[in-house]
């Protein structure tokens, strides 16, 4: 990934809480034929374990991934956090000398690791049971695994297969207009929230934050 200084994301809480909030990986790895393939998988990154932390997931058992990839083959997983289109009619500076150009702001997490498949009946039910309370805990009446009958509960934890990615090295690009100035980046700031879209204002929050 192309990371200019500026826009690096060196805080390590900020990189695990958009892994948190936008848990839908994209998950890049290759193929047995040698080509790239792309898999979009919710994954869970807990920080504590390993020297860079730990993610952890499910595929379909019918998934190649589990199969093709060799145990400890190496993985990318890309975390999208909030992206918006910034115009240049949003800039102070477009006034002063018009010398402006539309860009895109975006924030992402790059995750490099080690993949290992994990076949194992009782660790799938616990880990689906962690994941359903994460998503499930703030709703008025949340869905918990015991809700579904025994013997169906037991016939969808054998048609998947966890993964483990043991993470090697993490990367976080926050291209938030750090390099716009102060009255530029108030401009971005309102633009955004005058959107009135939720995607819009999480990206004036970075950018009125950075």
């Amino acid at each position: 990934m192309y990371l200019p200084r500026h826009f690096e994301q060196a805080d390590a809480q900020a990189i695990a809480a958009l892994m948190k909030e936008h848990p839908l990986a994209t998950l890049v790895s290759t193929a047995a034929d040698g080509s790239l393939n792309a898999d979009h998988v919710p994954l869970v990154y807990d920080a504590g374990d390993g020297p860079q932390g730990t993610l952890r997931g499910h595929v379909a058992r019918a998934n190649p991934l589990w199969r093709t990839l060799a145990a400890g083959g190496p993985v990318l997983a890309v975390f999208h956090g909030p992206q918006a289109y910034i115009s240049p009619s949003n800039y102070a500076s477009k006034q002063e000398h018009g010398k402006v150009v539309p860009t895109w702001n975006y924030a992402v997490v790059h995750a490099h690791g080690k993949l290992q498949p994990v076949d194992d009946a009782a660790w799938l039910r616990a880990f689906v049971e962690r994941l359903t309370l994460r998503h499930e805990s703030a709703r008025e009446q949340p869905w918990a695994v015991s809700d579904a009958p025994a013997d169906f509960l037991e016939q969808m934890v054998k048609a998947i297969v966890g993964i483990e990615i043991e993470v090697t090295r993490l990367e976080g690009k926050w291209k938030v207009s750090q390099n716009r100035g102060e009255a530029d980046r108030a401009g971005v700031t309102a633009g955004l929230l005058a959107e009135g879209t939720d995607e819009a204002a999480a990206m004036a929050r970075l950018v009125a934050g950075g």
